[in-house]
């Protein structure tokens, strides 16, 4: 069955869809009577069907909210130094279907890709929709947040409470598992192609952020966030 974000507050009763909810069953091609689920971003989905299609209106009926949740048992929340092209949209898409619980995309001395103004405002609302969309087809009924870009000194004052792990190639880093342990939020730090440099990795450790490693092979920047995703919501 079809899956629709409502980017507006859902409950039960006969609606109109907003615009992007309404192209996205435009573009599905559904048609009166046809069923789909719906979620708001909020927790929980509804059964919805189809009741009126205009040339640029979609009405539903919304039904009862089933509260179903898909959610990481961990809550990790990554700090990114963007990788450049279109690595870091497929980093947005993997991270969403992992369960992240919010990406920060970070500038560092080694960034390649530098955005500001408009440019970030642009990007930060393209990678929303990756996660948006990324939760239509992976069944999440919360979107993570993508927030807008942030120097990494910004970025490390506003780290929230929970574990702190800074993926390194540093000596004396430890294994990402012995060091996240059982905490329930993990927030993952990590740099751009060519990593974090010297000075940026020792102000994140002075912020609290523990140097960790992910094996013995050298990752791709958002190869390694993907990889620490995945070990995190598997242990």
């Amino acid at each position: 069955m079809p899956r629709v974000y409502c980017a507006e507050p859902l409950s039960v009763g006969e609606r109109e869809l907003p615009g992007e909810a309404a192209r996205h069953v435009q573009v599905l091609r559904l048609q009166p009577g046809d069923a789909l689920t719906l979620f708001d971003g909020r927790g929980g989905e509804w059964a919805a069907r189809v009741t009126r299609m205009g040339r640029s209106e979609v009405v539903v009926q919304v039904g009862e909210c089933v509260p179903l949740e898909r959610e990481a048992a961990r809550a990790v929340h990554l700090i990114v130094g963007m990788p450049a092209n279109e690595r870091m949209d497929w980093l947005v898409e993997k991270a969403t279907e992992l369960g992240v619980a919010s990406i920060q995309p970070v500038l560092t001395a080694r960034s390649v890709l530098k955005l500001e103004g408009d440019r970030a405002a642009k990007r930060q609302a393209r990678w929303q929709a990756i996660a948006v969309a990324a939760c239509e087809q992976c069944g999440r009924n919360r979107v993570p947040a993508v927030a807008a870009p942030l120097a990494l000194q910004a970025a490390l004052r506003d780290v929230g409470p929970g574990g702190r792990v800074l993926l390194s190639l540093r000596a004396g880093s430890r294994p990402l598992r012995d060091v996240a342990g059982d905490a329930s939020t993990v927030w993952v730090l990590h740099g751009p192609e060519g990593g974090l440099a010297p000075q940026e990795e020792d102000a994140a450790i002075a912020a609290g952020f523990a140097p960790v490693h992910l094996g013995a092979r050298v990752l791709r920047s958002e190869t390694a966030a993907i990889a620490a995703l995945a070990l995190l919501g598997s242990s």
